[in-house]
């Protein structure tokens, strides 16, 4: 089994303690894991009944509380261990192919009208800038609490990756605007 980022987060999880889903689902979001991971209502649960059926994880107590249905705790294996760190010795160690799309958006950029490029371009500028800014909030709340910066390097690489794509969208915009970038129509009749 390959880890998923989401199942690299469920064990990063499981690794601190022994967790029930809700639990789980919880700190996720509480750690911003969506900017790495994509959880999706159920896709938690998949994965961790995935985990299970793999040997990397397994049920280690059953908890109720009140009225409220029983909740299963799981945690971590031996084996979920070991694939956990191997899994992530891959990850910082090697560099995956990446097919971002606005690469591919970019190549196929002047085949929009210029005006309609730029309009696109400023658009997602302006998304980048929100979440930037977005970024910055969280990272100076995780600043202001006393939690190493260890744990949160996931974070401050989103927002640098963030961060240099806004300054690289907008240099392009001003290099559209001023001509640096040259236009040439994708049909080259229409200069006539």
């Amino acid at each position: 089994m390959k880890l998923t980022p989401l199942a690299m987060a469920v064990l990063e999880l499981l690794l601190e303690k022994p967790m029930h889903p809700y639990e789980m689902a919880q700190v996720l979001r509480t750690r911003h894991i969506e900017a790495r991971a994509n959880v999706k209502p159920g896709s938690l649960y998949h994965a961790v009944e995935r985990l299970e059926s793999h040997g990397h994880i397994e049920v280690v107590d059953t908890q109720r509380e009140g009225r409220r249905p029983e909740r299963t705790v799981y945690g971590v294996t031996e084996a979920g261990r070991d694939a956990f760190l191997e899994r992530a010795k891959a990850m910082v160690g090697s560099v995956a192919p990446d097919y971002p799309e606005y690469a591919t958006g970019l190549s196929a950029l002047n085949e929009l009208e210029r005006e309609d490029a730029l309009a696109e371009l400023r658009a997602r500028a302006l998304k980048l800038q929100a979440a930037a800014a977005a970024d910055q909030v969280i990272i100076d709340s995780l600043e202001a609490k006393p939690l190493p910066a260890v744990y949160w390097l996931d974070v401050k690489f989103m927002a640098a990756r963030r961060a240099f794509e806004l300054a690289w969208t907008n240099q392009l915009i001003e290099d559209i605007t001023t001509g640096r970038v040259a236009w040439v129509p994708a049909d080259p009749k229409d200069e006539a």
